[in-house]
This record gives C-alpha cells, sequence and structure tokens, in this order.
C-alpha cells in the first residue's frame, strides 16, 4: 500500500500566517480558506473589512483547486475560452481564479482559496500561503 503526505494542525497555521501577512502587508480584506485533499473545510479566516460572502467564496476557490488538482482560475479560464460546460461540473462552483493547491512530493494535499480583491491578488495571497508549506 503507498503513503501519501498530509496537512497538519501546524501546516494549517503557517499557510493562515503566511496568507494574512501578504494580505495585510497589501492592505487587502480578503478571506483566507484552507482545505485538504477531498476539499474538506481545515480553516477559514476572513479579515476585518471583508464582505461576508468572501468566506464562502474564499472555501468554493479552494475545494475546486483541491478537487480539480490545478487553480481554480484554469477552470475559469476554460469557460470564458467557451467551454460552458464546465459550469455544469458537480461540486465545483468556484471556478474563479484565487485557489490554488498545495502539492508535497507529486501529491495535492489540500488547497488554499482567497476572495476579496482582484483574481490575481486573491491568488497572490493563496501562492504566500501555499509556500509557507514548502519550508
Amino acid at each position: 500500500m503507498q503513503t501519501k503526505p498530509f496537512l497538519t494542525h501546524d501546516d494549517v497555521a503557517r499557510i493562515l500566517i503566511a496568507a494574512r501577512q501578504e494580505a495585510q502587508k497589501n492592505n487587502w480584506a480578503v478571506a483566507i480558506a484552507v482545505v485538504d485533499d477531498g476539499g474538506h473545510p481545515l480553516a477559514l479566516e476572513r479579515l476585518d473589512g471583508c464582505a461576508p460572502i468572501g468566506a464562502y467564496i474564499a472555501t468554493e476557490k479552494a475545494r475546486t483547486a483541491a478537487l480539480g488538482r490545478r487553480e481554480s482560475r484554469l477552470y475559469e479560464e476554460m469557460i470564458n475560452a467557451g467551454r460552458a460546460s464546465f459550469l455544469s461540473v458537480p461540486v465545483m462552483s468556484g471556478m474563479l481564479g484565487g485557489g490554488v493547491p498545495i502539492s508535497v512530493d507529486g501529491h495535492v494535499v489540500g488547497a488554499v482559496g482567497v476572495s476579496g480583491v482582484k483574481p490575481e491578488q486573491d491568488a497572490q495571497v493563496a501562492s504566500a500561503g501555499v509556500v509557507a508549506t514548502q519550508v
């Protein structure tokens, strides 16, 4: 039987700290969600000033990145390029920029989703969280 890595509580804490610091450094009011490889929520933080809907959107972006094993923006790009059938994919409703998978030793172990600013800024914050797992 094979084994695979997984996110620990300490990993999730480091992800949140790094993502929060990136957002605060840029004065971005965002929500940050961390999920496991099955898209199940492990943590959620909504910074002061972020709209309540951000918490839902961040979680769905993270879920989409984890289950799809790729950045959520890629789905948005496919849909915008005419592949509208992706809108009917079950479970994945966060097909917007800002969800970034976390890979360890070739395994996707979870994802970070961020919502509250422009998609590329959301992705920047999420990526800062992902980098914290590679220390």
